[in-house]
């Protein structure tokens, strides 16, 4: 399987609306609940009227279009990560997911996912 590594620097917020958001920036990932609005995005983007911010994470995402009969790679890679204490935050969009690690782990998780098979992409 093929990992894409995304070159850039992401932080996961909790947003009071969605008003301050540069849609123009290539990755977004917006999720509503009946309790929260969350948004994780380019650290340079974080908008002004966020609640909450964690910087600090960089991402990959499985290569391909997956199709919603597979089952198990994203717990295959999160239990791999998990063995080694390495925490993760998935993002799942139509097409594939998306795994962001805290960026002092992220070189480790590239190796342990290179280690373990995967083939990963700049």
């Amino acid at each position: 399987m093929e990992l894409k590594i995304i070159n850039q620097d992401f932080s996961i917020c909790k947003v009071e609306d969605l008003s301050q958001i540069d849609y123009s920036d290539e990755f977004y990932f917006i999720s509503k609940t009946d309790e929260e609005l969350s948004l994780v995005c380019n650290t340079n983007s974080v908008p002004e009227n966020a609640i909450a911010c964690d910087n600090g994470w960089k991402a990959f995402r499985i290569q391909g279009i997956l199709d919603f009969s597979l089952v198990g790679i994203l717990s295959r890679i999160s239990a791999l990560l998990a063995e080694n204490k390495i925490g993760i935050f998935a993002v799942s969009t139509y097409n594939t997911d998306y795994i962001l690690t805290k960026e002092e782990n992220f070189d480790k998780s590239i190796k342990i996912l290179e280690d373990n098979g995967y083939v990963i992409k700049s």
